[in-house]
């Protein structure tokens, strides 16, 4: 491994470290992208059990701005209550601070998908303007000293593309992950405008 890290060069190196970099955002963002922790099940129906109560005080609107994402958007609804488009702004203003939240790293990692294939174009070039330097010394007579140095010089173009492809295709999936997570914080949250604001009734077991 290392006489093949070796063998590609130096630009091998910030191949490396956008691989680890790119590693690290998936395993991240897999983790902070949990429906479970962004919108836990039956918030929303624990929140109308207070409201319907009488029982949700200070104590219970800061617990629930700090639980979760779809938390501070409920309970930045509930300060603006009043009325409903007051209300309904208050949830999209909190609700673009979420998105940004989740979109956290992505674009580092559109980049590295974006970066990495022209590094190792370039260690290919580099590569090959050796290959024909050494050509224009020595000239063609040894095939093997040749191949193997256009052998060489194509390392960076594999590890490039190799680090690229998982990376665009992650960056692929969790942008539409989170276009779904997004989809049901605005079902959520306008489930609780309507059962507020609405005279019809309002299914928020879920």
């Amino acid at each position: 491994m290392y006489e093949f890290v070796v063998a590609g060069g130096w630009l091998m190196l910030p191949i490396l470290i956008c691989s680890v970099a790119a590693a690290a955002i998936c395993v991240e963002r897999f983790w902070s992208l949990s429906p479970s922790k962004i919108a836990p099940a039956n918030l929303i129906a624990q929140v109308w059990i207070w409201l319907k109560n009488d029982d949700f005080d200070a104590k219970r609107m800061k617990d629930l701005k700090m639980s979760s994402p779809l938390g501070y958007i409920l309970a930045a609804g509930l300060t603006n209550s009043s009325q409903r488009d007051t209300m309904k702004e208050s949830i999209e203003e909190a609700a673009s601070h979420v998105i940004h939240d989740l979109e956290r790293y992505l674009n580092a990692l559109g980049t590295i998908a974006a970066v990495t294939p022209l590094l190792g174009l370039l260690g290919t070039t580099i590569g090959m303007i050796k290959v024909f330097a050494e050509i224009m010394i020595k000239g063609t007579g040894d095939a093997q000293v040749l191949a193997g140095g256009i052998s060489e010089a194509l390392i960076t173009t594999a590890t490039g593309l190799s680090v690229a492809i998982p990376a665009l295709i992650m960056h692929r999936y969790y942008t539409r992950r989170i276009d779904g997570i997004v989809i049901q914080l605005e079902q959520q949250s306008l489930k609780l405008v309507d059962a507020l604001h609405s005279n019809r009734q309002v299914d928020i077991k879920e």
